[in-house]
């Protein structure tokens, strides 16, 4: 019990730290392992073809369609580049093959912050920064955030200079990396810093497919959509926030140069290897600590990593024939036990089917979001959770492209830190976005924007595009807080009320709790 009074303790800290901690305790208590939960550049362990992983709601579950995978000189395991990283430092199986502030912080205490994971390059808030001092690194200690220096202004995919429809000046910079003589806007290196999250590097074959193939134009802007270098055939710019890469090789090979520092670039046979385990890995809850078990024979067919591994990609989900996440009315209106546990449980899985009828159902007015309102729907138009998130078993956009949901925009964007420390100050960027005055302003926010992250304008030049990001998947959400872009939302309550202010939705407390308690089982 000494174990749990400790991790009582580090609740005035984080809550997510608290809550990780107590479940590892008590279930220390129980005589169970949460061991190598972490895996570290070079481990040489066994990723076997089904593994669990313990989080604060349950466990996640890893599913690998070729069988158990033998890590060991395997280029997304091993320590490949100069800083001591691998791809796998950044997607963690027990993070839902990202990463969870709770999982950042403890890896600061268990190595004096000496891992990889805090490499100057981009896991601190700037690398003139002292590296040993925990403010240098507190953008991806609070919120999980990783610095992505970006080229400004733009370059197109052939590498020609783009000029922008607008211009960009330093609002606030508490990192001082915008305005630094070698990383900032004005620096040598010309760069604009921006922080955001790292995305799952699972169920990617979902994330690169397309509905009916892929068109040649972005359905949301008209523009011409990316190509794949090695085949010309134009890809559906899905899988990164920005959408700056266009395939996973394309992807492997940026990240490679740039956080692991590669020396040489990824050769052929090594960028065959990475893509093919992202390509064969799906992931997702597979037990619920209130649910059960989210495989069992009979359950829906929409949760578990398993069916996650025998889905069908490139699918539009719709209320009809083809659900998003399919729940097949299994868990409407279950018979009660007379044993209270299983009257607990029966009651959480009633929660899940209202929340996920919440998701479905639950019609509100959709205003001011660009390349949502802009694409002739109307402002505002009155739709559902499922119109942007409409991927099957991934609650992804089907539609290749991006939009502003006001996550990193204001006045919708949160600038309080999720640092729970309340005598800090935003620790967030702020840029101030001009559009050129022979140009159409922006339709909701104007000709002059103030934004965390542009977004997809900082590779588009496109004013219209300021704050635009891609929708990511919704799998795993419990293994890997915090949420959105800019890891502005804690939890999964602070995600759901953060689109019911920023629409005007008014959910009660019952849909509230049901759409989260939805969320976490996915």
């Amino acid at each position: 019990m000494k174990a749990f009074q400790k991790h009582l303790q580090s609740c005035r800290d984080s809550w997510l730290v608290c809550l990780a901690g107590i479940v590892s305790a008590l279930i220390a208590t129980q005589g169970l392992s949460q061991t190598n939960q972490w895996w570290s550049p070079g481990d040489g362990r066994m990723l076997s073809a089904y593994v669990e992983y313990i989080n604060p709601f349950g466990r996640f579950g890893i599913v690998n369609t070729t069988g158990d995978i033998e890590t060991s000189e395997h280029p997304f395991f091993e320590p490949i580049g100069t800083n001591g990283r691998a791809c796998v430092t950044c997607h963690q199986p027990a993070d839902g093959m990202s990463l969870s502030v709770a999982s950042i912080r403890q890896r600061w205490e268990d190595t004096g912050g000496a891992d990889p994971l805090f490499a100057a390059i981009d896991g601190m808030n700037c690398p003139h920064l002292p590296p040993e001092d925990p403010a240098s690194h507190s953008l991806l200690l609070d919120r999980g955030l990783i610095r992505i220096p970006l080229t400004w202004p733009p370059r197109n995919q052939a590498g020609e200079f783009i000029e922008p429809e607008f211009t960009i000046e330093v609002v606030r910079d508490p990192t001082g990396c915008n305005t630094h003589p070698v990383y900032g806007l004005e620096g040598e290196r010309g760069e604009v810093s921006v922080y955001r999250r790292p995305r799952p590097a699972a169920n990617l074959r979902y994330v690169t497919s397309a509905l009916f193939g892929v068109s040649s134009f972005v359905g949301k802007t008209g523009m011409l959509a990316s190509t794949d270098p090695e085949t010309g055939l134009p890809v559906n710019m899905n899988m990164m926030a920005d959408a700056r890469e266009p395939t996973l090789k394309t992807q492997a090979q940026s990240a490679a140069l740039g956080h692991l520092e590669i020396l040489s670039p990824l050769s052929p046979e090594q960028l065959e290897q990475i893509t093919a385990f992202e390509l064969q890995l799906y992931g997702a809850q597979a037990w619920s600590v209130s649910g059960g078990n989210l495989m069992e024979e009979g359950g829906p067919s929409g949760l578990g990593p398993r069916n996650m591994s025998t889905g069908r990609d490139g699918v539009l989900g719709n209320n009809i024939t083809n659900f998003i996440f399919p729940m097949e009315e299994r868990w409407h209106d279950l018979p009660y036990n007379e044993q209270a546990i299983d009257a607990n449980r029966i009651a959480f899985r009633e929660s899940v089917a209202r929340g996920h009828d919440v998701f479905f159902y639950r019609t509100f007015w959709l205003k001011d979001a660009m390349h949502i309102n802009s694409v002739g729907l109307g402002n505002p138009i009155k739709r559902t959770c499922a119109t942007c998130h409409g991927m099957h078993m991934t609650g992804m956009d089907t539609a290749n492209g991006w939009m502003d949901l006001g996550t990193t925009n204001l006045p919708w964007a949160l600038e309080p830190p999720v640092s729970p420390w309340a005598d800090k100050k935003p620790e967030m960027p702020l840029f101030k976005i001009t559009c050129r005055a022979d140009l159409p302003p922006h339709p909701f926010l104007g000709r002059e924007i103030y934004t965390q992250d542009p977004g997809r304008a900082l590779i588009s030049g496109k004013c219209d595009d300021v704050g635009a990001i891609v929708i990511q998947q919704f799998r795993g959400l419990s293994a890997r807080a915090p949420y959105f872009v800019n890891g502005s939302a804690a939890t999964l309550r602070e995600l759901v009320d953060f689109y019911d202010r920023r629409f005007n939705i008014r959910y009660t407390e019952k849909e509230k709790q049901d759409l989260i308690n939805f969320l976490s089982v996915l």
